[in-house]
This record gives structure tokens, C-alpha cells and sequence, in this order.
């Protein structure tokens, strides 16, 4: 299993828009197929820094899922209105998978 964050940098005027594209993503990223651990907004501290964490099987299974997604009605109109509105400024992706096992388990014993 691999997790994707995807960093944002967004504009911090538009807040409520990036809170919007993430409210569908909500909807659209696990009816694609792969599991949304959560998109997160500036709260404090930075307020252009914003995340989308999701995970997925294998590189193979997010090429997969990539492709619903752009053919998803919901996926084209969510790219299409980040793109008209311009609230994302960069967004880079990086696959990083667990490696420190069932540390939260072992804690409460």
C-alpha cells in the first residue's frame, strides 16, 4: 500500500474555493478507487499550505485510478473549476509508504 500527498500551495484569498474542491474530492476520489485519508486547509501558521492524502495499492492501481478519475463527470468538472479559478498555485505529489509497522497499537499496551 502506498500513500500520495499531494502539497498545495494556494492562494490565500481563495480559501473557500480550495475547501470546495476538496469537499468533492471527498465524493469522487473513493468512488474512483482509492482510499481518502483527507484534504487539509491552512489553519495556522502557513496560509497557502494545504494537503490531499490518499492511498492507494500500487503504482500500477493509481495509473488505474488516474484515468477514472479524469473520466469521472465529477473528477472533469472539479479539474476544470480549479483551472478557471486558479486557487492552486503549485501542487506536487510524493508516494511515501509505511515502514515504522502497527506503531499506534504497540503504544497503548
Amino acid at each position: 500500500m502506498l500513500t500520495c500527498i499531494i502539497r498545495y500551495q494556494i492562494d490565500p484569498f481563495k480559501r473557500e474555493e480550495f475547501a470546495r474542491y476538496s469537499r468533492v474530492w471527498g465524493q469522487a476520489i473513493p468512488r474512483c478507487g482509492a482510499d481518502l485519508i483527507g484534504y487539509f486547509a491552512p489553519h495556522e501558521g502557513s496560509a497557502t499550505r494545504a494537503y490531499g492524502i490518499y492511498s492507494i495499492e500500487s503504482l500500477a492501481a493509481y495509473e488505474a485510478y488516474r484515468a477514472r478519475l479524469a473520466a469521472d463527470p465529477l473528477g472533469r468538472e472539479n479539474y476544470e473549476f480549479a483551472a478557471r479559478e486558479r486557487f492552486i498555485l503549485r501542487e506536487d505529489r510524493t508516494f511515501v509508504k509505511l515502514v515504522s509497522g502497527p506503531h499506534a497499537a504497540a503504544a497503548r499496551t
